[in-house]
Protein backbone atom coordinates (compact mmCIF):
# COMPACT_ATOMS: atom_id res chain seq x y z
CA UNK A 1 0.00 0.00 0.00
CA UNK A 2 1.81 3.28 -0.89
CA UNK A 3 1.82 5.98 1.42
CA UNK A 4 1.20 9.15 1.01
CA UNK A 5 3.04 11.43 -2.08
CA UNK A 6 5.00 13.95 -0.39
CA UNK A 7 4.32 17.43 -1.48
CA UNK A 8 7.04 19.94 -2.42
CA UNK A 9 8.92 21.18 0.51
CA UNK A 10 7.97 24.83 -0.08
CA UNK A 11 4.38 23.73 0.55
CA UNK A 12 4.93 21.65 3.48
CA UNK A 13 7.19 24.49 5.26
CA UNK A 14 4.88 27.44 4.76
CA UNK A 15 3.46 28.85 7.69
CA UNK A 16 -0.20 30.02 6.18
CA UNK A 17 -2.94 28.79 4.71
CA UNK A 18 -1.87 27.70 1.26
CA UNK A 19 -3.63 29.38 -1.95
CA UNK A 20 -4.93 27.19 -4.70
CA UNK A 21 -5.58 28.85 -7.96
CA UNK A 22 -8.73 27.75 -10.53
CA UNK A 23 -7.58 27.15 -13.97
CA UNK A 24 -11.20 26.47 -16.08
CA UNK A 25 -10.67 24.81 -18.86
CA UNK A 26 -14.63 24.75 -19.77
CA UNK A 27 -16.62 26.66 -21.69
CA UNK A 28 -19.17 26.89 -19.36
CA UNK A 29 -18.19 27.78 -15.56
CA UNK A 30 -20.50 29.69 -13.89
CA UNK A 31 -17.30 32.28 -13.23
CA UNK A 32 -14.94 32.38 -16.04
CA UNK A 33 -16.90 29.86 -18.19
CA UNK A 34 -14.65 29.94 -21.55
CA UNK A 35 -12.31 32.89 -21.16
CA UNK A 36 -9.18 29.67 -20.51
CA UNK A 37 -10.83 27.15 -22.57
CA UNK A 38 -7.83 26.89 -25.35
CA UNK A 39 -4.55 24.83 -23.44
CA UNK A 40 -2.75 28.06 -24.35
CA UNK A 41 -4.87 30.13 -22.77
CA UNK A 42 -5.41 27.85 -19.93
CA UNK A 43 -1.35 27.17 -19.62
CA UNK A 44 -0.83 31.20 -19.46
CA UNK A 45 -3.61 31.37 -17.10
CA UNK A 46 -1.95 29.26 -14.79
CA UNK A 47 1.78 30.74 -15.19
CA UNK A 48 0.17 33.86 -13.97
CA UNK A 49 -1.84 32.66 -10.95
CA UNK A 50 2.05 31.19 -9.86
CA UNK A 51 3.31 34.47 -10.55
CA UNK A 52 0.79 36.23 -8.53
CA UNK A 53 1.48 33.53 -5.64
CA UNK A 54 -0.66 30.63 -5.88
CA UNK A 55 0.59 27.78 -4.08
CA UNK A 56 -1.56 25.19 -6.27
CA UNK A 57 -3.00 24.68 -9.64
CA UNK A 58 -6.76 23.35 -9.79
CA UNK A 59 -7.37 22.03 -13.19
CA UNK A 60 -10.74 21.12 -14.34
CA UNK A 61 -12.41 20.26 -17.48
CA UNK A 62 -16.21 19.65 -16.22
CA UNK A 63 -18.32 22.84 -15.04
CA UNK A 64 -19.71 21.78 -11.55
CA UNK A 65 -22.46 24.85 -11.73
CA UNK A 66 -25.75 24.36 -10.75
CA UNK A 67 -27.89 22.77 -13.71
CA UNK A 68 -24.59 21.67 -15.82
CA UNK A 69 -24.80 18.78 -18.07
CA UNK A 70 -22.05 16.57 -18.10
CA UNK A 71 -19.07 16.00 -20.53
CA UNK A 72 -18.19 12.97 -22.17
CA UNK A 73 -14.93 11.31 -20.09
CA UNK A 74 -13.19 11.96 -23.66
CA UNK A 75 -14.16 15.59 -24.27
CA UNK A 76 -12.87 16.17 -20.05
CA UNK A 77 -9.11 14.29 -20.99
CA UNK A 78 -8.68 15.98 -24.13
CA UNK A 79 -9.28 19.43 -21.77
CA UNK A 80 -7.42 18.71 -18.92
CA UNK A 81 -4.28 16.18 -19.56
CA UNK A 82 -2.89 19.13 -22.55
CA UNK A 83 -2.79 21.78 -19.43
CA UNK A 84 -1.65 19.78 -16.61
CA UNK A 85 1.20 18.01 -18.64
CA UNK A 86 2.40 21.67 -19.41
CA UNK A 87 2.05 23.23 -16.15
CA UNK A 88 3.63 20.19 -14.06
CA UNK A 89 6.65 20.17 -16.72
CA UNK A 90 6.91 23.85 -15.56
CA UNK A 91 7.12 23.02 -12.04
CA UNK A 92 3.99 23.61 -10.35
CA UNK A 93 1.82 21.37 -7.78
CA UNK A 94 -1.21 20.89 -10.11
CA UNK A 95 -4.80 19.50 -8.73
CA UNK A 96 -7.01 17.68 -11.01
CA UNK A 97 -11.00 18.65 -10.35
CA UNK A 98 -12.49 15.67 -11.31
CA UNK A 99 -15.27 13.23 -10.37
CA UNK A 100 -14.03 10.52 -12.87
CA UNK A 101 -11.56 7.37 -12.26
CA UNK A 102 -10.18 7.76 -15.39
CA UNK A 103 -9.83 11.42 -15.74
CA UNK A 104 -7.66 10.90 -11.90
CA UNK A 105 -5.51 8.36 -13.31
CA UNK A 106 -4.42 10.07 -16.57
CA UNK A 107 -3.92 13.11 -14.95
CA UNK A 108 -1.40 11.64 -12.26
CA UNK A 109 0.13 9.93 -15.15
CA UNK A 110 0.53 13.48 -16.62
CA UNK A 111 1.99 14.90 -13.45
CA UNK A 112 -1.19 15.53 -11.13
CA UNK A 113 0.40 15.42 -7.23
CA UNK A 114 -3.48 16.51 -6.05
CA UNK A 115 -7.10 14.73 -7.10
CA UNK A 116 -9.57 16.79 -5.96
CA UNK A 117 -12.98 15.12 -6.09
CA UNK A 118 -16.21 17.24 -5.64
CA UNK A 119 -18.45 14.19 -5.46
CA UNK A 120 -15.51 12.35 -2.49
CA UNK A 121 -15.53 9.22 -4.43
CA UNK A 122 -19.17 8.86 -4.51
CA UNK A 123 -19.81 9.75 -8.80
CA UNK A 124 -17.33 7.10 -9.92
CA UNK A 125 -17.05 3.81 -7.81
CA UNK A 126 -12.86 3.62 -9.24
CA UNK A 127 -12.00 6.37 -7.96
CA UNK A 128 -11.03 4.69 -4.56
CA UNK A 129 -8.83 2.45 -5.95
CA UNK A 130 -6.75 5.17 -8.13
CA UNK A 131 -6.47 7.41 -5.03
CA UNK A 132 -4.81 4.05 -3.16
CA UNK A 133 -2.53 2.52 -6.09
CA UNK A 134 -1.37 6.46 -6.88
CA UNK A 135 -0.70 7.53 -3.18
CA UNK A 136 -1.51 11.44 -4.00
CA UNK A 137 -3.46 13.66 -2.12
CA UNK A 138 -6.77 12.99 -2.22
CA UNK A 139 -9.53 16.01 -1.74
CA UNK A 140 -13.20 14.66 -0.74
CA UNK A 141 -15.68 17.28 -1.13
CA UNK A 142 -19.47 16.83 0.84
CA UNK A 143 -21.59 16.02 -1.60
CA UNK A 144 -24.49 14.83 -2.50
CA UNK A 145 -25.47 14.57 -6.15
CA UNK A 146 -24.66 15.83 -9.55
CA UNK A 147 -24.98 19.65 -10.66
CA UNK A 148 -28.31 19.01 -12.53
CA UNK A 149 -30.21 17.72 -9.21
CA UNK A 150 -27.70 18.97 -6.48
CA UNK A 151 -30.30 22.27 -5.71
CA UNK A 152 -33.02 19.40 -4.68
CA UNK A 153 -30.47 17.61 -2.37
CA UNK A 154 -30.88 19.93 0.48
CA UNK A 155 -32.63 18.99 3.49
CA UNK A 156 -30.46 19.39 6.97
CA UNK A 157 -31.31 18.58 10.93
CA UNK A 158 -27.65 20.96 11.60
CA UNK A 159 -25.60 21.44 8.41
CA UNK A 160 -22.61 21.37 10.32
CA UNK A 161 -22.87 18.33 12.11
CA UNK A 162 -24.97 16.81 9.07
CA UNK A 163 -22.06 17.65 6.51
CA UNK A 164 -19.09 16.74 9.48
CA UNK A 165 -21.37 13.00 9.80
CA UNK A 166 -21.25 12.35 6.13
CA UNK A 167 -17.52 13.31 5.61
CA UNK A 168 -16.59 11.10 8.33
CA UNK A 169 -18.33 8.44 6.59
CA UNK A 170 -16.72 8.98 3.37
CA UNK A 171 -13.34 8.94 5.06
CA UNK A 172 -14.12 5.54 6.79
CA UNK A 173 -15.25 4.11 3.40
CA UNK A 174 -11.95 4.91 1.43
CA UNK A 175 -9.97 3.95 4.11
CA UNK A 176 -11.62 0.78 3.84
CA UNK A 177 -10.79 0.58 0.37
CA UNK A 178 -7.10 0.94 0.63
CA UNK A 179 -6.84 4.68 0.69
CA UNK A 180 -4.19 6.08 3.35
CA UNK A 181 -5.56 8.22 5.59
CA UNK A 182 -2.61 10.97 5.25
CA UNK A 183 -3.64 10.99 1.79
CA UNK A 184 -6.75 12.53 2.84
CA UNK A 185 -7.98 16.71 2.81
CA UNK A 186 -11.60 17.22 3.48
CA UNK A 187 -13.80 20.17 1.98
CA UNK A 188 -17.25 20.89 3.35
CA UNK A 189 -18.62 22.27 -0.16
CA UNK A 190 -19.96 25.07 0.07
CA UNK A 191 -22.77 25.98 -2.08
CA UNK A 192 -22.99 21.74 -3.45
CA UNK A 193 -26.16 21.18 -2.05
CA UNK A 194 -26.86 24.28 -0.27
CA UNK A 195 -27.85 27.41 -0.08
CA UNK A 196 -26.88 31.10 0.92
CA UNK A 197 -28.22 30.71 4.50
CA UNK A 198 -26.59 27.04 4.72
CA UNK A 199 -23.29 28.21 3.95
CA UNK A 200 -22.82 30.67 6.45
CA UNK A 201 -22.94 28.30 9.17
CA UNK A 202 -20.27 25.81 7.49
CA UNK A 203 -17.58 28.63 7.91
CA UNK A 204 -18.55 30.27 11.16
CA UNK A 205 -17.78 26.78 12.96
CA UNK A 206 -15.21 25.29 10.57
CA UNK A 207 -13.86 24.22 13.57
CA UNK A 208 -16.16 21.38 14.02
CA UNK A 209 -15.02 20.04 10.57
CA UNK A 210 -11.19 20.29 11.52
CA UNK A 211 -12.31 18.44 14.37
CA UNK A 212 -12.37 15.46 12.54
CA UNK A 213 -8.16 15.16 12.50
CA UNK A 214 -7.68 16.22 8.99
CA UNK A 215 -6.72 19.03 6.76
CA UNK A 216 -9.44 21.10 4.86
CA UNK A 217 -10.10 23.07 2.03
CA UNK A 218 -12.39 26.17 1.80
CA UNK A 219 -13.87 26.83 -1.55
CA UNK A 220 -16.36 29.90 -1.35
CA UNK A 221 -14.56 31.53 -4.25
CA UNK A 222 -17.29 33.85 -6.55
CA UNK A 223 -20.16 31.62 -5.88
CA UNK A 224 -23.64 32.48 -5.24
CA UNK A 225 -24.00 32.80 -1.76
CA UNK A 226 -21.62 35.50 -1.54
CA UNK A 227 -23.25 37.27 -4.90
CA UNK A 228 -27.11 37.23 -2.64
CA UNK A 229 -24.95 38.39 0.21
CA UNK A 230 -23.82 41.43 -1.62
CA UNK A 231 -26.93 42.20 -3.79
CA UNK A 232 -28.53 45.63 -4.11
CA UNK A 233 -31.45 47.15 -3.05
CA UNK A 234 -33.32 45.64 -5.73
CA UNK A 235 -31.99 42.15 -4.62
CA UNK A 236 -30.17 41.29 -7.86
CA UNK A 237 -26.70 39.35 -6.49
CA UNK A 238 -23.76 41.09 -7.88
CA UNK A 239 -22.23 39.03 -10.79
CA UNK A 240 -19.24 36.70 -10.14
CA UNK A 241 -16.11 38.97 -10.59
CA UNK A 242 -17.94 41.57 -8.31
CA UNK A 243 -17.44 39.16 -5.88
CA UNK A 244 -13.70 38.91 -5.24
CA UNK A 245 -13.53 41.34 -2.29
CA UNK A 246 -16.27 39.08 -0.44
CA UNK A 247 -13.84 35.81 -1.33
CA UNK A 248 -10.83 37.54 -0.25
CA UNK A 249 -12.66 37.74 3.31
CA UNK A 250 -14.10 34.66 3.31
CA UNK A 251 -10.32 33.65 2.85
CA UNK A 252 -9.23 35.81 5.81
CA UNK A 253 -11.56 34.11 8.17
CA UNK A 254 -11.13 30.57 7.02
CA UNK A 255 -7.39 30.81 7.00
CA UNK A 256 -7.52 32.34 11.20
CA UNK A 257 -10.30 28.67 11.71
CA UNK A 258 -7.40 26.79 10.39
CA UNK A 259 -8.05 25.75 6.71
CA UNK A 260 -5.40 24.38 5.04
CA UNK A 261 -5.89 25.76 1.14
CA UNK A 262 -8.38 28.20 -0.08
CA UNK A 263 -9.50 27.75 -3.35
CA UNK A 264 -10.02 30.94 -5.44
CA UNK A 265 -10.33 32.54 -8.99
CA UNK A 266 -8.39 36.27 -7.74
CA UNK A 267 -5.14 34.95 -6.43
CA UNK A 268 -3.30 38.32 -5.65
CA UNK A 269 -6.78 39.21 -2.98
CA UNK A 270 -6.30 36.33 -1.45
CA UNK A 271 -2.56 35.52 -1.05
CA UNK A 272 -2.64 38.90 0.73
CA UNK A 273 -5.54 37.86 2.75
CA UNK A 274 -3.97 34.57 3.81
CA UNK A 275 -0.91 36.60 4.92
CA UNK A 276 -3.04 38.77 7.23
CA UNK A 277 -4.24 36.11 8.82
CA UNK A 278 -0.80 34.50 9.77
CA UNK A 279 0.11 37.55 11.17
CA UNK A 280 -2.98 38.03 13.11
CA UNK A 281 -2.58 34.35 14.28
CA UNK A 282 1.62 35.43 14.93
CA UNK A 283 0.37 38.27 17.03
CA UNK A 284 -2.48 36.11 19.28
CA UNK A 285 0.25 33.30 20.00
CA UNK A 286 -2.06 31.35 18.12
CA UNK A 287 -0.67 28.04 16.58
CA UNK A 288 -0.13 28.29 12.88
CA UNK A 289 -2.63 25.95 10.30
CA UNK A 290 -1.44 22.69 9.08
CA UNK A 291 -0.36 23.37 5.80
CA UNK A 292 0.45 19.83 4.57
CA UNK A 293 -1.23 16.29 5.19
CA UNK A 294 -0.45 14.95 7.72
CA UNK A 295 2.35 11.81 7.85
CA UNK A 296 1.28 10.10 10.91
CA UNK A 297 0.45 6.77 11.15
CA UNK A 298 -3.36 6.43 10.85
CA UNK A 299 -3.36 4.58 14.24
CA UNK A 300 -1.70 7.63 15.38
CA UNK A 301 -4.35 9.87 14.64
CA UNK A 302 -7.43 10.63 15.57
CA UNK A 303 -10.52 8.50 14.25
CA UNK A 304 -13.61 10.75 13.15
Amino acid sequence: MPSAMPLPERLTAARRTLVMGVVNVTPDSFSDGGEWFEPSAAIAHGAAMLAEGADILDVGGESTRPGSARVSVEDELARVIPVISALSASGAVVSVDTTRARVAEQAVAAGAQIINDVSGGLADPGMAAVVARTGVVYVVMHWRGHADVMNDLEQYDDVVQDVRAELAERVAALEAAGVVRSQIVLDPGLGFSKSGAANWPLLARLGEITDLGLPVLVGASRKRFLGHLLAGDDGVPVPPLARDGATAAVSTLAATSGAWCVRVHDVPGTRDAVRVAQAWLDARGTHAPETTVDRRRPQDRKTP
